[in-house]
């Protein structure tokens, strides 16, 4: 029994949440290792749904749970959540969830900042969430980072908000801002203090115990491959690594603690904000996919943009991850289509790729080359076993499997924790 990574691989919102929980059952820790408060799973148990921003979706089930030090942290918004859980019947308490106390902190100024750079971008929007994501991010790799150790010796932040409010206090000047309200952010540092650091721990030691005593380690990523900062469609991505490789330095485990990779795949493509989007119809039959997928950003509430699916996407997320098997999601939606498409390559005027250019002017002029099939009249919609899935449906997930060179280890065919077909089991792999 090894570890498993589990990533998205498009561009977020794949459905890794309820997969991630229906993994949890199985797995002994469950590691966020990189991202924020603006990644957003849902998971739906019986009658009962959970909106996750920040918090692992082991959480639910009660699986030993680990924010590590590759997630920038905004403390308020985990107490918000943390309080919201509590009040659906879900106890946090420090057994359960563990802070690597070398968190970076999303302060209010982190918030401020992003919100002032998005509103004078103009046609430059990035398309970000606004909850100070990239600024943190920036604040850490720039060396001024307050970070979740520091909350424990409030007595000499002095020195590290010189650092910060001079490189934060010019920028604002630039936007005819005010200088940082010192005493109101190390007051409101204060206040969240305590309840952040009844989570704080050094959490690679607690990694490197399970991992040297034989428990399972599931890592749950945030966003998509597509996001990554480096291997995304940049400038329209995130502020962080999202592919698996993040694992180790994200939680302070070694390369090999990835283990089995689990890609994460809807059976059809969408994307929230601005940036590139090859196969997006802008028709009645995206409208249609985005009604039945109920298509709406889970942290901002804004509607997704959907399209068919794009096998030369996934098919470089794999090879840019090292994704051992997907999971293909949401092939419920598909059902009653008389035809599906799948983008098997692009061209640009005469001039045909099997691969995402870099370039941005070159990424708006692709035009993708579809391959049709035949729809299928019968439905998957709750199926848990391939033969429940119509056999049309079946040549689909094998097609897709063809196309992107990578085997299907799981399906979901509802947003439901038990619709889910198993093919390949990652804990065993």
């Amino acid at each position: 029994m090894g570890n498993v990574t589990v990533i998205g691989a498009q561009w977020g919102d794949e459905g890794k949440g309820k997969i991630v929980d229906w993994l949890a059952s199985r797995a002994d820790v469950v590691v966020r290792f990189q991202g924020g408060h603006n990644a957003g799973h849902t998971l739906v148990v019986g009658n009962q749904v959970y909106k996750l921003s920040l918090l692992p979706s082991g959480i639910v089930r009660g699986t030993p749970s680990v924010i590590g030090n590759g997630v920038v942290l905004d403390p308020w918004a985990l107490k918000a959540e943390v309080e919201r859980l509590a009040a659906q019947g879900v106890e946090i308490t420090p057994q359960v969830l563990m802070v690597a106390e070398t968190c970076p902190l999303i302060l209010p100024i982190h918030r401020d900042l992003d919100a002032l750079r998005e509103d004078a971008s103009g046609a430059g929007k990035i398309g970000t969430t606004r909850r100070g994501i990239g600024p943190a991010y920036e604040d850490k790799v720039g060396r001024r980072a307050i970070r979740v150790c520091d909350l424990a010796h409030l007595d000499q932040l002095d020195p590290l908000l010189d650092r910060l409010c001079a490189h934060h206090d010019a920028l604002r000047a630039g936007f005819n801002e005010p200088p940082i309200d010192r005493a109101r952010l190390k007051c409101d540092l204060a206040d969240i203090a305590d309840f952040v650091l009844q989570f704080a721990r050094p959490v690679w030691r607690d990694l490197d115990a399970a991992q040297r005593s034989g428990k399972r380690i599931l890592f749950e990523g945030a966003q998509g491959v597509l996001l990554d900062v480096d291997h995304g469609t940049y400038p329209f991505v995130t502020s962080s690594n999202t592919v698996a490789g993040t694992t180790g330095p994200g939680s302070g485990m070694g390369p090999s603690a990835a283990g089995f990779v689990l890609g994460i795949v809807k059976a059809y493509t969408t994307r929230v904000g601005s940036g590139p989007f090859p196969t997006e119809l802008e028709d009645e039959t995206g409208q249609r996919l985005g009604e039945r997928g109920h298509e709406f950003g889970t942290v901002t509430g804004r509607k997704r943009r959907c399209g068919w699916f794009d096998a030369v996407l996934v098919r470089q997320s794999a090879a840019v991850s090292g994704i051992t098997g997907i999971a293909l999601t949401k092939i419920d939606v598909l059902d009653g289509f008389e035809t599906v498409k799948i983008c098997t390559g692009y061209r640009i005027g005469d001039t045909v790729y099997d691969y995402f250019p870099a370039h941005a002017a070159d990424q708006a002029r692709v035009e993708p080359i579809y391959e049709e099939m035949d729809g299928w009249e019968g439905i998957t919609a709750g199926a848990r076993s391939w033969a429940d899935l119509p056999a049309q449906a079946i040549k689909y997930v094998r097609r897709i499997e063809e196309l992107i060179r990578c085997p299907v280890a799981l399906v979901s065919t509802s947003p439901e924790r038990d619709d889910t077909i198993l093919v390949r089991d990652p804990f065993a792999s």
